[in-house]
C-alpha cells in the first residue's frame, strides 16, 4: 500500500486554481489521485467558475480526504486563487498545477526521491512535455539542461542558464517555508508566472534539477487566456516593472540586470507580434509602452546579444513605430494575417460555387428565419424536431424550414415547410436564415455569416470516443479530417447537453468557442408528457399484442465492421424467450433494410422497427431495452425500465472505438442493469429474472442519477428560451429526479386504462353513451 501521510503534514501541497475547465478537470485530478506516491494534499480553489467545475470538485472531495476545496465568492483571477491555495497549504513543498494539465505517472515519487536525496532544497526544477489537441507530444527545450545538472545542488543566481527555462511556476516545486517566509505572493493579471519564477530563483540559496517529465502541459486549441487578444496583455509591463523594482532592492544582483533586461524586451517583442495577444489597433500603444520600459531600465553599456534580432532592439530604443515597422516585426504579423484572410476568402469562394448563393449572401439576414435539419437531412426527428415544435409555441414569430434529401421528401409531415437539399430555395434560406439547428453538422459548403446563430443539439450521450479523441482510433476516423471537423464545430454558438458527463466531453473533444446549454435532450420531453393511453396506442400501431412483454433490441454501429452484421441469433432469442415476449428490432440508421429481418418479421418471429420514424415512440412502447453501446440507453433510462447490456465484443469495441467509461464495471453509475456477454447469458438473464431484479433496479437508479440529471420534460423549453428568446439563464430549473412524473410502463398503462374503463362503466346509466378515453 502507498503511504498516505494523513497523520502529519503532507510532503506536497498541490495548488490547483479552477476556472472554466469542466472538460479537463477530472483528468487533472485523476492524474494526482492515481499517483503511486500518496503523501500529498490537493488544494483546489474554485475561482467562482461559471461552469460545473465546482460540482466536480465537490464530488472528488467527498470521496478522497486529500482533496480540499475552497471557493471564491467572486472571480479574482489565477494569481489570487494560487495565493488562497498557499494560505491553506500545510505541506513541505508547494506545487502549482493548472487545472487543464496533468501530472505524469510516477511524477510525485520522482520528485520526493530527488528532494530527499538533496536534503530539502528551496527549489526543485523538473521537466515537462507538451501535448497538442491532435495528440502529438513534444519534449521541452530544457530536457538536456536538466539532465546535465545531474544531482548537483546550486544557487540559481549563479547559474544563469536556468533562467532560460520556460518561465512558469508549474515546472518547479517550492519549499513552503522558503516561499512563505520570503513573503512571495502572486500578483494580479497575466504574466504573473514570469515574475514569480524570476524572484524566487534570485532568492533561493539551494536548487536541484530532475530530468523526469513530471507535467503534461496541454496545448488547448481554444480557451487559453494567453491566446485571447485584448488589453489584459498590457499587464506584462506592470509585471516586469515589479521585477526591476525587486532588482533595485538587491544591489548584489546588479550584474544580472542585462540578462533580465534582454529577457524582458524579448518577451515584449514576442507578445506584441502575436495577433492572439495584442490587437492591431492596440499595437502602437503597446510599442510606446515597451519603448518607455526600454529607456527606463536599459543597463549601462547594454548590447543586444547575438541570438536576438539587434535591429528590433534598436528600433524599440529609438521609439519610432515607423522604424519598428520597417524592420518587419509588426508588418510580418500583418502580412501573415492578410495571407490567412486571402486563403479564407479563396476557400469561401470555392465553397460557394453557386452564383445564386453568392448573390443571396449579400442580402440581409431574415431575423425570423430558422433552418432545421436532422441526421444528414433525413426525415425531421430527434432533438431538432422537439425544438421546432416547442418554438412554434414559445417563439411563434419564427418561421422554421427543414432541409431534407430529395428521396425523403415524402416522409415530411403535412404542413411542415421544407426545402430540398441543394435546390435554389435551399441556397436562399441557407444564406439568409438567422438560426440554424442540427443534430449533426451542416455541410462544409455552408458559409456562416456574422449574426447567424448555430445551435448544435447532438443526438446522444457519448459512451464512445468522439471529436478529437477519435484520432487515436483509426477504425473510427476512417480518413476523417480533424481540421475540417473542427472548422465545422467552430460554427457552433450553442451546444445542447443532456448531462454533466456530456458537457465535460463536448468541451474537451470539440475545443471550440461554443456555449453549453445544460438543459437535457428535448427529444426526451415526450417521456414525461405521454400518458397511459398514448403508450397503449403506440403499441397497438406497432402490432404488439396486449399482455406481451415487448423488448426493444437496438444495437449500435460497429466501426470495425462493414455493413450490418447481427450480433445476436435473433431467431434463437425469440424462440427461447417464448410466446410471452416479442422482440422489436431496430438496426442503426447507417444500415439499409436487412432481408433476414424482413423474413423473420413475415414469419411472426419479431417486429422490425428499423424504419420507424420515432425512436422515442419505440422506447415508450417497450417494456425493456437490450442494447450494447448505443446512446439509446441514456435516453431510455429516463423511463426507469429495465436495460440489459449485451456486450459480446466489448474488448474489440474498446480497442477500435474507445470509451469514456467502463460500461461493464458493474459499479453504480457505470452499468445500467443486467449484463450478458453471450447469447446463453442473455437468455439466462430473462429466465432467471435477473433482467429486472433488485440488483438491476439499484444499478438503474444510480445510472439515472448520473445521466438523466436534467431531463424532466422541459428541455425543449429551456433550449428555445436560450437560443431563440435570448434568455441567458433559461427557466425552468430541472426538477429533482424524485419529483418527475414519467410515462407509465406498458403494464401500468394497461392497468390504468382498465381502471378508468371500469370506473366509467360503474358510473354510466343505461342511457349514457360510452365515455371516450383520453390520456
Amino acid at each position: 500500500m502507498p503511504e498516505t501521510g494523513l497523520s502529519s503534514a503532507p510532503r506536497f501541497s498541490i495548488v490547483v486554481p479552477v476556472y472554466n475547465v469542466q472538460g479537463y478537470l477530472r483528468a487533472c485530478l485523476n492524474s494526482l489521485l492515481e499517483q503511486d506516491f500518496a503523501d500529498f494534499e490537493v488544494i483546489a480553489v474554485d475561482d467562482r467558475s461559471p461552469d460545473r467545475s465546482g460540482e466536480i470538485l465537490a464530488e472528488y472531495a467527498a470521496r478522497d480526504p486529500r482533496v480540499i476545496t475552497v471557493r471564491h465568492e467572486e472571480n479574482r483571477g489565477i494569481g489570487a486563487a494560487r495565493n488562497t491555495g498557499v494560505a491553506r497549504a500545510s505541506g513541505d513543498y508547494l506545487l502549482f498545477l493548472d487545472s487543464d494539465d496533468t501530472l505524469t505517472p510516477g511524477a510525485l515519487r520522482a520528485m520526493a526521491d530527488r528532494l530527499a536525496d538533496s536534503d530539502d532544497p528551496d527549489l526543485l526544477l523538473f521537466d515537462h512535455v507538451r501535448s497538442y489537441w491532435w495528440h502529438a507530444v513534444k519534449p521541452s527545450a530544457a530536457r538536456e539542461l536538466l539532465a546535465e545538472a545531474g544531482a548537483e545542488v546550486f544557487r540559481p543566481a549563479e547559474r544563469t542558464e536556468f533562467f532560460q527555462m520556460f518561465a512558469v511556476v508549474w515546472n518547479r516545486a517550492f519549499r513552503r517555508r522558503f516561499f512563505v517566509d520570503n513573503g512571495f505572493r502572486y500578483t494580479d493579471g497575466l504574466y504573473e508566472d514570469a515574475l514569480m519564477v524570476y524572484t524566487t530563483m534570485l532568492t533561493a540559496e539551494r536548487a536541484v534539477c530532475l530530468d523526469h517529465a513530471c507535467v503534461d502541459y496541454r496545448q488547448r486549441r481554444h480557451g487559453n487566456s494567453m491566446k485571447t487578444p485584448g488589453r489584459k496583455h498590457f499587464t506584462i509591463f506592470e509585471q516586469y516593472q515589479r521585477l526591476f523594482e525587486f532588482l533595485d532592492g538587491r544591489p548584489d544582483l546588479t550584474p544580472l540586470r542585462p540578462l533580465f533586461f534582454e529577457r524582458m524586451i524579448s518577451h515584449f517583442l514576442f507578445t506584441g507580434a502575436r495577433e492572439s495577444r495584442v490587437l492591431v489597433q492596440d499595437r502602437p500603444e503597446f510599442f510606446r509602452r515597451a519603448a518607455a520600459m526600454y529607456r527606463r531600465h536599459k543597463p549601462a553599456g547594454f548590447t543586444p546579444p547575438a541570438e536576438v534580432d539587434a535591429l528590433q532592439f534598436q528600433a524599440l530604443e529609438r521609439g519610432s513605430y515607423r522604424v519598428f515597422q520597417a524592420v518587419n516585426l509588426m508588418s510580418r504579423t500583418r502580412k501573415n494575417g492578410q495571407q490567412r484572410l486571402r486563403k479564407a476568402q479563396r476557400a469561401m469562394s470555392k465553397r460557394a460555387t453557386s452564383g445564386f448563393y453568392r448573390m443571396q449572401l449579400k442580402r440581409p439576414l431574415d431575423p425570423h428565419l430558422a433552418v432545421f435539419s436532422a441526421y444528414w437531412n433525413r426525415t425531421p426527428s430527434c432533438n431538432p424536431l422537439a425544438v421546432y415544435e416547442k418554438a412554434k409555441e414559445l417563439a411563434p414569430h419564427l418561421k422554421g424550414v427543414w432541409v431534407v434529401r430529395e428521396d425523403l421528401v415524402d416522409t415530411v409531415p403535412d404542413g411542415m415547410d421544407h426545402v430540398v437539399l441543394n435546390s435554389q430555395r435551399y441556397w436562399e434560406v441557407m444564406a439568409r436564415a438567422t438560426y440554424f439547428v442540427n443534430n449533426v453538422n451542416f455541410a462544409d459548403t455552408v458559409v456562416k455569416r456574422p449574426g447567424q446563430i448555430h445551435l448544435q443539439t447532438h443526438h446522444g450521450t457519448p459512451l464512445k470516443r468522439m471529436g478529437i479523441d477519435q484520432q487515436q482510433y483509426p477504425a473510427a476516423v476512417k480518413g476523417m479530417s480533424m481540421r475540417k471537423l473542427l472548422e465545422r464545430a467552430d460554427r457552433w454558438d450553442l451546444s445542447v447537453s443532456a448531462n454533466q458527463h456530456t458537457s465535460e466531453q463536448w468541451e474537451r473533444v470539440y475545443p471550440c468557442g461554443f456555449e453549453s446549454i445544460d438543459a437535457g435532450y428535448p427529444r426526451n420531453d415526450v417521456f414525461f408528457r405521454a400518458g397511459a393511453q398514448d403508450v397503449l396506442d403506440i403499441r397497438a400501431r406497432l402490432g404488439i399484442a396486449p399482455g406481451r412483454t415487448a423488448v426493444l433490441y437496438a444495437p449500435t454501429v460497429r466501426d470495425y465492421q462493414v455493413g450490418y452484421v447481427p450480433q445476436l441469433d435473433l431467431e434463437k432469442i425469440t424462440r427461447e424467450l417464448g410466446p410471452d415476449f416479442v422482440l422489436l428490432v431496430r438496426t442503426h440508421y447507417f444500415y439499409g433494410q436487412d432481408p433476414h429481418l424482413q423474413d423473420l418479421q413475415e414469419r411472426g418471429a419479431l417486429i422490425d422497427v428499423s424504419r420507424h420514424p420515432s425512436v422515442e415512440e419505440l422506447c415508450l412502447a417497450a417494456d425493456a431495452l437490450i442494447t450494447d453501446y448505443s446512446s439509446i440507453m441514456f435516453d431510455y433510462a429516463n423511463l426507469d425500465r429495465p436495460i440489459i447490456t449485451y456486450a459480446d465484443d466489448w474488448e474489440t469495441y474498446v480497442r477500435s472505438r474507445g470509451v469514456t467509461f467502463d460500461l461493464l464495471s458493474g459499479k453504480p453509475g457505470d452499468t445500467p442493469g443486467a449484463i450478458a456477454t453471450s447469447e446463453d447469458e442473455l437468455i439466462e438473464a430473462f429466465r432467471s429474472g435477473r433482467w429486472d431484479d433488485e440488483r438491476a433496479r439499484e444499478l438503474r437508479a444510480a445510472f439515472r442519477a448520473r445521466f438523466c440529471m436534467w431531463d424532466d420534460g422541459h428541455a425543449a423549453e429551456r433550449v428555445v428560451n436560450r437560443a431563440f428568446l435570448g434568455i441567458q439563464d433559461p427557466a425552468p430549473a430541472p426538477l429533482p429526479l424524485a419529483e418527475r412524473t414519467v410515462a407509465p410502463s406498458p403494464r401500468e398503462a394497461a392497468r390504468t386504462v382498465a381502471g378508468v374503463v371500469l370506473a366509467h362503466a360503474g358510473d354510466a346509466s343505461p342511457d349514457q353513451p360510452d365515455v371516450e378515453l383520453t390520456s
